[in-house]
């Protein structure tokens, strides 16, 4: 009987992490173990208390393990990581951001793994990791013999500091259909415990409360429709370092009673169930899994053109895409979804149907499965 390929998914996060972590554990969670024995690990900062990242993990009955770093450049975490390799016969590591994708060049020469790194985008806003993270990541990717993107727009951005296109392959983020389904059973209850009236109608959004998420122009666009919609309720579900900027802008736009931050979401698919229409407002994303997630849950999708966004809903067939940065817009797209009931319903069905066959799990997970059988070949030639 042939031995499974050993995978050791490695990515660097603190915190309840953001979307990538749905990718890589359900993907691990999904992988047929016959075939791909995979490990999870995360490098996690010693003080960091969250517990969410593991807890997930443990749910889905992964094997799993952090290694805990005193600091950005922790030999001790190093060397943890490389007996961890070898421990575990490691054959390939997939990496998930910029310090793993240097971690993971670094077992290359004293491990002899294979490798392979998924580029998830980049999305810092502090000058250190525009200005020097980022595009040093850059230059490590085209050391990597294949390199992931989650989108045709980050295909294009490592073909233009140097990856060889033959080294790319895109495989866009996938949905599992069969967890993200309505219940309308749950409807009435879970819109009660988010204090919600059975007449109102609720605008809501999820991810981190950063500048590229672009929630500010959600507020404006919200402010907009409120004159003429005054049941109308948004509800953000996130947390980050834009909070009290967001909170002061509710304020002063006099949104406070319509419009909440919820915080971290630990069950965001009964926040699907809560809300009428999902919005997605950034200037940037990879692929979105919050747009993947409101169209399993018949959610009805109003979202900026930004990285693979169009790529996964057509304009006007699955949802509604707008440019981004344009409140007026986003409002008029929120107003067009309420407005035209019929139409609505039709892009919400023909949007499920789309992540039940070609944006499934199990399609995406296909294709990843199909490279490290492909990087295990081109190795033993």
């Amino acid at each position: 009987m042939t031995e499974p390929i050993r995978v050791l998914e490695l990515r660097c996060a603190d915190g309840p992490g953001g979307g990538p972590e749905k990718t890589i554990l359900h993907g691990a969670a999904r992988s047929d173990p016959s075939r791909f024995a995979i490990t999870v690990c995360y490098l996690r900062h010693q003080q960091d208390a969250d517990q969410s990242i593991r807890g997930r993990a443990e749910e889905l009955c992964l094997d799993y393990c952090e290694i805990r770093q005193r600091g950005p450049l922790d030999v001790r975490a190093f060397k943890e990581l490389q007996d961890l390799v070898r421990a575990r016969q490691i054959d390939i590591v997939h990496v998930h951001d910029y310090k793993t994708d240097f971690l993971g060049l670094w077992l290359a020469r004293s491990s002899q793994v294979i490798l392979v790194a998924t580029a998830h985008g980049w999305t810092g806003h502090s000058r250190r990791e525009r200005c020097f993270y980022y595009p040093l990541d850059l230059l490590l990717l085209t050391r990597y013999p294949i390199a992931i993107a989650v989108s045709g727009q980050i295909r294009d951005i490592l073909i233009k500091h140097g990856t060889a296109p033959d080294r790319i392959r895109t495989i866009v983020n996938g949905i599992d259909h069969q967890i993200y389904r309505q219940d309308p059973t749950r409807i009435e209850a879970v819109r009660s415990g988010y204090g919600l009236k059975s007449d109102e109608v609720v605008i809501g959004a999820v991810g981190r409360l950063e500048p590229q998420k672009r929630f500010d122009l959600l507020l404006q666009a919200f402010a907009l429709l409120r004159p003429v919609r005054p049941g109308l309720r948004l509800l953000i579900a996130g947390e980050g370092s834009c909070r009290s900027e967001l909170e002061s802008q509710a304020d002063s736009l006099g949104l406070n009673g319509s419009c909440r931050l919820l915080g971290h979401c630990a069950n965001v698919i009964e926040f699907f169930q809560a809300i009428n229409v999902c919005v997605q407002s950034s200037d940037y994303e990879g692929t979105s899994n919050v747009v993947l997630e409101a169209m399993a849950m018949e959610v009805p999708v109003v979202a900026t053109a930004v990285g693979g966004t169009a790529e996964i809903v057509e304009d006007g067939v699955h949802g509604i895409i707008l440019p981004p940065r344009d409140p007026v817009a986003m409002a008029d797209a929120i107003a067009k979804v309420l407005d035209e009931p019929e139409a609505t319903e039709a892009r919400v069905r023909a949007a499920r149907s789309r992540v039940e066959t070609e944006l499934s799990f199990q399609k995406r997970q296909q294709r990843l499965e199909a490279v490290y059988e492909e990087l295990v070949e081109s190795h033993n030639r």
